[in-house]
């Protein structure tokens, strides 16, 4: 069968910089390197991705070079992180397109990319799926909310798809999942990535917080919430400033047997966390396990898999780099101007010990 996949080399060959990419048949990756696999490796990705390994945050192994992998019909331009990675002179990533039809009717099953996304899988020591946009509710077998924006449905078909044939799912209990034989490939997923892995293994969403889990309609309603149970800024929903972020920061509660425990010094301690999301796991897939919740209980916002200790999913976001950078004030408030971190507020045991054990525990992993 032919592979349905482009491979663009990071390194171009001085003098073809303004050749169009190669096309080939052929998945070619030296097994006797080290990869890691970045989905949806936009400019920002890449970005967020070298600095967190630079800056000694995410400490990969010397040697690890990153492959980063979307689908052909993204809403995203590719090219610009083709030029990026070319104009900075970047030779240890590279990208992969792949061009196989999807849809939600053939993502949990043997498909088009079945043998694309084995090959990925054997030449690669672990995953990162990025945070991203709504899940289209076709997907775990619910009718669209019209509080859902759909902007993204083949980076979901591809990404779902590729989560579903390295964990299986209940959509086909009989499908044998890639890391049966590999149990202890690690996989992050951050915010959508953590959506991703629990609606791939047969999960379901819910499709709006507010409306679903607190019965609130206005803006004034949600803003009677504790901080604690914001999920992201709707402050950004007033448009009177575009310099208002759209994240909010709340504590999360960690299950006492979960791993996660271990990151926080004593279990007193409910780090605070970066949120950006309306929506959260409904029903659980097959597998998975929570590991944290919102202070109140109502969110999850960690999960892994039972038989697969190695997965972790996140609600929140621990990649922003803003999170470890003093300087970066964050402004939260339309026409009040920014006038404290992250650090400045959650540094330490409230919040960023958290995030770099996160990061710091993962590396660990790739080994």
């Amino acid at each position: 069968m032919r592979l349905n996949i482009i491979i663009v080399a990071a390194l171009l060959i001085s003098g073809c910089a303004n050749k169009k990419s190669p096309q080939s048949s052929e998945f070619s990756i030296n097994p006797k390197e080290k990869h890691i696999i970045l989905m949806h490796p936009t400019v920002n990705n890449v970005k967020t991705f070298e600095y967190l390994v630079k800056s000694n945050i995410f400490p990969l192994p010397n040697g690890y070079k990153a492959i980063g992998v979307y689908h052909a019909q993204e809403k995203f331009d590719y090219s610009n992180t083709e030029d990026y990675i070319r104009k900075e002179g970047i030779n240890n990533i590279s990208l992969v397109k792949i061009t196989s039809e999807l849809s939600p009717e053939n993502i949990f099953k043997k498909n088009s990319c079945t043998e694309v996304f084995t090959k990925l899988f054997e030449n690669s020591n672990g995953a990162i799926f990025f945070g991203g946009p709504d899940i289209p509710p076709a997907c775990y077998g619910e009718q669209t909310n019209l509080l859902t924006i759909i902007t993204d449905p083949y980076r979901h078909y591809m990404e779902l798809s590729f989560l579903f044939h390295m964990l299986g799912g209940n959509q086909d209990t009989t499908f044998t999942p890639l890391l049966k034989n590999r149990p202890d490939y690690p996989i992050l997923g951050i915010c959508l990535g953590m959506q991703s892995i629990n609606v791939a293994t047969g999960g379901t969403m819910y499709q709006d917080i507010p409306t679903e889990l607190y019965g609130l309609k206005t803006l004034e309603d949600i803003f009677k919430l504790k901080q604690n149970q914001q999920h992201r800024n709707y402050q950004t929903n007033y448009g009177t400033d575009d310099e208002v972020t759209s994240d909010n920061y709340h504590q999360i509660a960690i299950e006492k047997d979960s791993p996660l425990a271990s990151y926080v010094s004593n279990d007193t301690i409910h780090p605070y966390v970066l949120s950006s999301h309306h929506q959260c796991v409904k029903k659980l897939g097959r597998g998975i396990k929570i590991l944290a919740w919102s202070m109140d209980g109502k969110v999850v916002e960690s999960i892994t898999h039972a038989s697969y200790k190695n997965i972790l999913g996140v609600q929140f976001h621990p990649e922003v780099n803003d999170l470890y950078k003093i300087d970066e004030k964050i402004k939260a408030i339309p026409l009040k101007p920014a006038e404290k971190s992250y650090l400045d507020l959650y540094g330490g045991d409230k919040g960023e010990n958290f995030q770099r054990a996160i990061w710091r525990e993962l590396a660990k992993k790739f080994n």
